[in-house]
């Protein structure tokens, strides 16, 4: 009698306590295979730190890696509440490639239907970006910012061939910046939006392991 291969894991790293309580909160259904939300940590450092340790797991041989969370956009006109899907995220030790970018854009659009979804590079930082730093950031051609993404995939990719990618949701962007009155409103929109991300990512995790099987 033959058995169905086990899918192999999603893990979802993001690096905050109220990002991963967003997540516990969103719909699990739907999942193909075991999910794993990672809370990593604050920045850079945090987030190589507990990723590369989970993924030294035999468990997580295979596991495809999504970093989440909020971030910074640097374009005008973005808003909180909005989505990024990267192209790729950058780091000063190199570019890590996303894999299903378009799937991931077209399940988030129908899942959050009226939102807008931005895709580009997205890079990463030590310390939360403000002022002129954003303008310099977005000269490079990146699109948001945040402190862990960039770690995440490289922590990943690092520890073997495996399907990454990175959403983000805004909750700062130059014309929102956090220090201004408003920001809670902003925040509550980021929450609820990452709250609702779940079922985009599991479609694009059982797409992204099709040819593996």
């Amino acid at each position: 009698m033959s058995t169905q291969p086990v899918p192999d894991p999603l893990l979802i790293a993001c690096a905050l306590g109220i990002e991963h309580l967003a997540l516990r909160m969103g719909d699990r259904g739907g999942a193909d295979g075991p999910v794993t939300v990672l809370r990593t940590g604050m920045g850079p450092r945090a987030a190589e730190r507990s990723v590369t340790r989970i993924l030294a797991d035999p468990v997580f041989a295979g596991a495809a890696v999504l970093a989440t969370g909020f971030c910074a956009g640097l374009a005008p006109g973005m808003h909180p509440g909005d989505l990024v899907v990267a192209e790729e995220t950058r780091d000063p030790r190199g570019a890590v490639p996303c894999v299903g970018t378009e799937l991931l854009v077209k399940e988030l659009a129908g899942t959050l239907p009226g939102r807008t979804v931005h895709t580009g590079p997205l890079t990463g930082s030590d310390h939360v970006v403000r002022g002129h730093e954003r303008a310099d950031l977005l000269a490079t051609g990146a699109i948001a910012v945040d402190m862990e993404s960039a770690a995440t995939l490289l922590s990943a990719v690092r520890g073997g061939v495996r399907p990454v990618a990175a959403v983000r949701v805004v909750v700062d962007a130059p014309e929102h910046e956090l220090v201004r009155i408003g920001t809670v409103r902003g925040g509550i929109s980021a929450f609820r939006v990452l709250r609702s991300v779940l079922p985009a990512f599991f479609e694009w995790h059982r797409n992204v392991l099709l040819p593996r099987r």
